[in-house]
């Protein structure tokens, strides 16, 4: 019988061992390198001194990071034990075999009920609806925008705003508001203007700035189960919301015909703009008095909504996922068990990461963090997503080869730009027997 006792002393020792063992132990997380990588090594520096398991997060700059992520992946590789991917990815890397099923994790956990639903389905989720899982939502993500509440409050311009549109001047409610808005501040001769936006379309800046009209113009990209595309990318509200979307274009700064989220925020820092378009998680970034100017009268509301009260915003963020060909799988699935707990995605959320966790998302203490929580609240409860099947490269080519030259350009129309794009999408899942 004592031969089954384990003293306190022994049950030190062997809890020693095995912390002694947990040191020898690495993981590595891949990831681009911006802001919320450095705020994740610090939230794994926490983990490893809690566990002795070391974690680094590696990075590449966004440019490379699809490019080498999938160049390891299709190697078969070893060098990343889990990878923050980008949404659009499931498919691909699902299908390819490149993820782990984490669907019997995400139902032992219930993270369908832990996290905010749409996070669920675009993070997470794929086929869609189809319960199967491949990610953890881990940084939430979505566009929304800054403005200059100088420029916004300033008594006369207030007076002179109501006086040519007939409201108050305030953040906008919708895109009509939005676009009257970017019209009024557009002074080039003062070296003002209205609106900054995204049109880069080397990825999918510019694909993702479309979309936060379309969406909100109550037009989707497609059916996402049947794969139709006729009526929904290129109907009558999408075609407004494209249109909608040039007009804003011509209240941007000079040159402004390759931007992204550097360029629209240097757009505020630099006094440029009126308002600016971002993911949320370059702002912090403007609220910076090293780095803005402007930071104590830089203001952020979400994407307002479109003529019908629809209201949507492009989803940005990334899941976790475990790499399948990762020799620490079972090291890498203690570590999501750890990344799930309630005090981890708060603390995440307190080291500047954004927690897709719902009940810290609705916390009075999350809200009232920052100028912007409140906004990206409201934001990450209606988001909506890019195509996630394995051919998005594709598609996301395509819609950037038919919409920069009529935005950008002014070539063609709206409708002639969405009814090329159509058809394009329709050879697309055709060609991968999606449609017949």
């Amino acid at each position: 019988m004592r031969t089954k006792l384990i003293s306190l002393a022994g049950g030190l020792a062997l809890a020693l061992a095995s912390s002694t063992s947990a040191y020898a132990q690495q993981l590595t997380i891949f990831w681009a390198e911006w802001d919320p990588a450095n705020y994740l090594q610090e939230l794994v520096n926490e983990y490893t001194a809690e566990t002795g398991v070391e974690v680094t997060v590696e990075t590449t700059p966004w440019s490379d990071f699809q490019t080498k992520a999938f160049t390891e992946f299709n190697a078969r590789g070893s060098a990343y034990d889990m990878i923050v991917g980008d949404s659009q990815w499931l498919g691909a890397a699902s299908e390819g075999g490149h993820y782990v099923d984490l669907t019997d994790f995400f139902n032992e956990h219930k993270l369908g009920e832990v996290m905010a639903p749409a996070t669920v389905k675009y993070y997470a989720e794929y086929p869609g609806n189809s319960g199967k899982y491949w990610a953890v939502p881990a940084e939430g993500d979505a566009v929304g925008w800054s403005y200059r509440k100088d420029w916004f409050e300033d008594p006369a311009e207030m007076a002179a705003f109501k006086e040519k549109y007939g409201y108050d001047l305030a953040p906008p409610k919708d895109w009509k508001q939005l676009t009257d808005i970017a019209e009024f501040f557009h002074r080039p001769d003062q070296n003002r203007y209205g609106i900054a936006i995204y049109t880069d379309n080397s990825y999918d800046a510019l694909v993702m700035g479309v979309e936060n009209a379309l969406f909100s113009y109550g037009a989707d990209l497609g059916n996402y189960e049947t794969y139709e595309v006729q009526g929904y990318v290129n109907g009558p509200k999408a075609v407004a919301a494209l249109e909608n979307y040039k007009k804003l274009y011509g209240f941007t700064p000079p040159g402004w015909a390759k931007t992204f989220f550097v360029e629209n925020n240097q757009a505020i820092t630099e006094g440029l703009a009126a308002m600016s378009m971002n993911y949320f998680a370059f702002f912090p970034a403007l609220l910076n008095e090293a780095t803005n100017p402007h930071a104590a009268s830089t203001g952020f509301f979400a994407n307002p909504a479109g003529p019908d009260g629809d209201q949507y915003a492009a989803l940005g963020g990334q899941g976790i996922s475990i790499v399948s060909y990762s020799e620490n799988k079972e090291e890498a699935m203690k570590f999501l068990e750890w990344f799930i707990k309630d005090e981890t995605q708060k603390r995440w959320a307190e080291l500047g990461g954004y927690t897709a966790s719902a009940a810290v998302l609705q916390s009075d203490e999350f809200r009232n963090a920052t100028p912007y929580n409140e906004a990206f609240y409201q934001t990450m409860f209606k988001v909506k997503d890019f195509w996630a099947v394995p051919e998005y490269a594709e598609l996301l080519t395509a819609a950037n080869q038919r919409i920069y030259p009529y935005i950008v350009g002014g070539e063609g129309t709206a409708k002639d730009t969405l009814d090329a794009l159509a058809a394009d999408w329709e050879a697309t899942f055709k060609k991968y027997g999606r449609t017949k």
